[in-house]
């Protein structure tokens, strides 16, 4: 976190590693005596070194540190030699895949490079032409990935940034051409087998589980985590319902397989014999499984965790449950530090860390004779546990909390559990076809039964509570507040929960104040939308919506662009007009402030006296020149937004700065939030 925060140079990182690895040393030849007092010393100088090791580690694994990263030579002349390193993935107006910068071509040399970068190819017969591991030579200009600025948005700059991916480049046919000859390089055999496994058991899914889409979508996402194919209401449901986690492969998946492979190898003539030969198959197994699935970083985890369990199982030693944890998440932000960030890897550790404290204090609260209620508590006290120290940090990412899903995890979690199980026992039969068909079918008819029943609850009008405002300083006080009442019922230690309400105190003045923050704000919110118009009016938790009707619609536009900038700024209702939002043709009034909106050739003379004007915004690309616009007008500041094209946003610029105007441009500046009561 320092590192990625303050960006702390490589000699200050050394000296600093040098300077404390000494000092140990030092204070190892020091008397016994002298050190035994002075023990605290010594474990302030070990995290010292592991500060500095953290800090070398980060430091190291950004690329843009190496220099043979391709940003370090590139210009916008250069040819790049790029290697396509995953399978096309097709998107609606164009197929996706991530490259691998191998070279760069400058003055007719080639300079080694190294790097990744976004590809999207315009949708022709491209993806007939290209696969993994071919390479390409391409000529275009790249763009510097970046974030859209619309409030609320998903920061996908930072999390490209923590993929070590800075730029994409969008390509149509005349851009590229295929690189063929004899120092073409071997691709990686171990990442070809990968993609060959996975399109082998989508192969036989998509064969065998032909019922309809959404049952093969949450077959195939079960299975090896391929979302491409699942439907986003279908997806948006399951997250409503708080099961999302049983189509996004997971440490419960992995559980799952371990479980079946220490069942089965227990059982095979010769392998049963041998509980080394079960490790290294067992552990194989999970990191075929692990790999195959996408790598994710819970999966990850739960692999690390079940691969040092099962060693030591074979080692006869029993080791914490809080020391696995530990271990496997410094194996993995050694591997990679970035998963720090990476809500997966949080919610995964936070889950499996909630369910060691609470499932048993939780569970011993009732005992019950009943076997198969007794089995039925078991699983709500899991799930309890677990959402427990989960639900502050899904309510700061996702701004909701699923009322219902005791219910739904009740059903769902069996029920995946059975599907998993089955689409295992298919792909291993699927060569027998009338065995491979019912299989198929009763894949097929479990995961229909799981859909209808996840809709149905998500239709229900309390299934989940939504728009729920959020931010770290009020995540961090939830968490104060579990921990406070934790401590205290567990403990019975009273001090505890006077901690808990003294922040439960602070948590419900920080969210009066913010609430009375948004019932004071004014803005108007100019939204980056490629190609399309999209402005908010806002007043309170009212705001008037100006744009192209598609955005009013509750769809994926929508959705992506709009609706995180609404749960942030709590609007809540959308007006035909607001109170003090007064049109008059092109013009808004908005308290004291003249806003423009041009979305057409403006048919004006010149006046004889200007316009004063605090805001004109052009979009939808209409014929006007800024020299036109100022003769009329006497603007303060002029915005172009994403519905307009770059070349003409590029030449508009020009204009006004050659008229000595303020301008922001959409695309390179991001959204335009302009406070209208200042």
């Amino acid at each position: 976190m320092l590192q990625w925060y303050f960006q702390i140079s490589i000699f200050v990182i050394v000296a600093a590693l040098i300077s404390f690895s000494i000092s140990l040393l030092l204070f190892l030849w020091f008397p016994l005596s002298f050190r035994f007092k002075l023990q605290p010393l010594q474990g302030f100088i070990i995290n010292l070194l592991l500060v500095s090791f953290g800090l070398l580690v980060t430091w190291q694994k950004d690329v843009r540190h190496n220099h043979s990263w391709y940003g370090n030579y590139y210009k916008d002349s250069s040819y790049l030699v790029v290697r396509i390193d995953e399978p096309l993935v097709e998107k609606p107006k164009s197929y996706k895949a991530e490259g691998y910068v191998e070279s760069i071509i400058q003055n007719d040399s080639a300079v080694p490079a190294k790097g990744k970068l976004l590809l999207y190819f315009l949708k022709d017969n491209t993806k007939n032409d290209l696969h993994y591991g071919d390479r390409i030579i391409i000529h275009k200009k790249l763009q510097p990935i970046k974030n859209s600025g619309n409030p609320g948005a998903f920061n996908f700059q930072r999390f490209a940034a923590f993929q070590q991916t800075f730029h994409s480049v969008f390509l149509k046919e005349k851009d590229w051409a295929p690189v063929r000859g004899a120092d073409e390089q071997p691709v990686n055999q171990l990442q070809q087998f990968i993609f060959y496994a996975r399109e082998y058991l989508l192969s036989v899914l998509r064969k065998t589980v032909n019922t309809g889409k959404d049952e093969l979508g949450i077959a195939e996402a079960l299975l090896i985590g391929y979302k491409n194919d699942l439907d986003k209401d279908l997806v948006q449901a399951y997250s409503n319902t708080g099961v999302v986690h049983v189509i996004a492969v997971s440490g419960m998946h992995l559980g799952l397989i371990y479980v079946l492979l220490f069942w089965l190898f227990a059982r095979i003539p010769f392998i049963n014999r041998s509980k080394s030969v079960q490790v290294i198959l067992i552990l194989v197994s999970l990191w075929v499984f692990a790999l195959v699935t996408g790598g994710s970083a819970s999966v990850l985890r739960a692999a690390v965790m079940f691969s040092f369990i099962t060693l030591g199982k074979n080692f006869s030693k029993k080791a914490s449950i809080y020391n696995s944890l530990a271990a496997s998440a410094f194996v993995l932000l050694c591997y990679d530090p970035y998963f720090l960030w990476d809500v997966g890897f949080q919610l995964s550790y936070l889950a499996v860390i909630g369910i060691v404290i609470f499932q048993k204090p939780i569970y011993n609260r009732i005992y019950i004779q009943n076997k198969w209620v007794d089995k039925l508590w078991q699983l709500v006290a899991v799930s309890l546990a677990a959402q427990i120290p989960t639900f502050p940090l899904c309510i700061y990412y996702f701004h909701q909390f699923p009322n219902l899903f005791l219910i739904t995890n009740i059903i769902a979690v069996p029920l995946s559990g059975f599907i998993l199980y089955a689409e295992i026992l298919l792909i291993a039969f699927s060569w027998i076809p009338l065995v491979g068909l019912y299989l198929g079918k009763l894949v097929a008819g479990l995961t229909g039964l799981m859909n209808k029943v996840i809709l149905w609850i998500n239709d229900l009008s309390f299934a989940v509570w939504d728009k729920i405002p959020s931010t770290v300083f009020s995540t961090w006080l939830l968490y104060v507040i579990v921990i406070g009442f934790a401590v205290w019922l567990f403990k019975k230690n009273k001090n505890y929960f006077k901690y808990g309400m003294i922040c439960l105190l602070a948590f419900t003045m920080q969210h009066t104040y913010y609430k009375w923050k948004i019932e004071k704000q004014q803005k108007l919110i100019v939204y980056n939308v490629p190609r399309h118009q999209a402005i908010d009016f806002v007043k309170g938790n009212n705001y008037q919506f100006v744009g192209d009707p598609v955005l009013s619609e509750d769809g994926m536009l929508q959705n992506f662009h709009l609706k995180p900038a609404r749960i942030k700024l709590q609007l809540y209702k959308r007006l035909h007009s607001l109170n003090d939002v007064f049109q008059q043709k092109i013009f808004y009034r908005f308290n004291d402030k003249i806003i423009g909106i041009i979305d057409k050739p403006l048919l004006m003379e010149p006046p004889s006296q200007k316009m004063n004007i605090d805001l004109i915004i052009i979009s939808k690309n209409p014929n006007v020149s800024i020299a036109q616009l100022v003769k009329v007008f006497n603007c303060k500041l002029f915005v172009f937004d994403a519905s307009n094209p770059v070349w003409k946003i590029e030449k508009w610029q020009k204009e006004c700065n050659e008229l000595q105007v303020k301008v922001y441009s959409i695309p390179a500046e991001g959204a335009f939030v302009y406070n209208v009561g200042i």
